[in-house]
C-alpha cells in the first residue's frame, strides 16, 4: 500500500500542538525549533530524500521531542530521543502520550557521546556552539559514527559552511546538500534584547562514506 504524503502544513499543526521545552538552559544552548522550521526539516528529508519512512530515526539533542516525534508521524520504523536534560525528556515523554505516538519512539536520558548502535538516519538541531565552544562538533561526529544519513542544523555563514564540511570529511562523511532556513528564537534568556530574533540556519545533509 503506498503511505500518504502528509500535507506540510498539517505537518507542522501537529509539531506546534506539542509542548516545547519549559526551563531551557543557556548553557546548554537549548532553543526549541520552531514548528516551521521542524517541519521544513522533516519534509525535505522525507520527501525529497526519503530518509524517514520505515526508517530507525535518531534526534542527539531531542529537546521536547518534536524532530523525533515527528519522524514518527511519517512513517519511521522507531525514533530514539537523546538528551541529558531530565526535564527536557520528561516533557517529551508528556508529548508523546498526548500526540499517542507510544510504541514507535523511545527517550534516552543521557550524554549524547555515550549513544552506540546503528541507525539509518540522525535529525538534529544541536548547540550552535556559540556559548559552547565545540558543542556543535561532538554532535557532528556521534551522528556520523552512529547512522548512514544526517541531517543537522547550523548557523549560516561561509566560514561555518566550510568549517562544517571539513568537519564532516574529518569524520568519514560527505555534504552532499545544504537548505538554507530561518529560524525564529523568541525572548526566552536574561541576555536577549529582542522579542524575537531571526537568525539564518543551514540544514546540512550529509552521508557515510563507505
Amino acid at each position: 500500500m503506498q503511505r500518504r504524503i502528509v500535507p506540510r502544513k498539517e505537518l507542522e499543526l501537529f509539531i506546534q500542538s506539542l509542548k516545547p521545552h519549559p526551563e531551557p538552559k543557556p548553557t546548554l544552548e537549548q532553543y526549541t525549533v520552531s514548528p516551521e522550521v521542524a517541519a521544513e526539516m522533516l519534509f525535505i528529508a522525507e520527501y525529497r530524500h526519503r530518509d524517514i519512512s520505515e526508517r530507525t530515526v535518531v534526534d542527539l539533542g531531542c529537546g521536547s521531542g518534536r524532530l523525533a516525534l515527528g519522524c514518527v508521524y511519517l512513517g519511521a520504523r522507531l525514533a530514539v530521543g537523546v538528551d541529558i536534560d531530565k526535564r527536557a525528556i520528561g516533557t517529551a515523554k508528556e508529548n508523546t502520550a498526548t500526540a499517542c505516538q507510544k510504541g514507535r519512539v523511545q527517550w534516552i536520558l543521557s550524554d549524547a557521546t555515550m549513544i552506540v548502535g546503528r541507525f539509518d538516519t540522525v535529525i538534529q538541531n544541536p548547540p550552535f556552539g556559540v556559548l559552547r565552544k565545540g558543542a556543535d562538533r561532538i554532535f557532528v561526529a556521534k551522528a556520523l559514527e552512529i547512522a548512514d544519513v544526517v541531517y543537522s542544523l547550523h548557523k549560516s555563514g561561509v566560514e561555518n559552511r566550510v568549517f562544517i564540511k571539513r568537519l564532516a570529511e574529518r569524520h568519514g562523511g560527505t555534504i552532499t546538500d545544504v537548505y538554507q532556513l530561518k529560524f525564529e528564537i523568541p525572548h526566552i534568556f536574561a541576555f536577549h534584547h529582542k522579542k524575537k530574533h531571526l537568525v539564518e540556519v543551514d540544514l546540512f545533509r550529509m552521508i557515510k562514506n563507505g
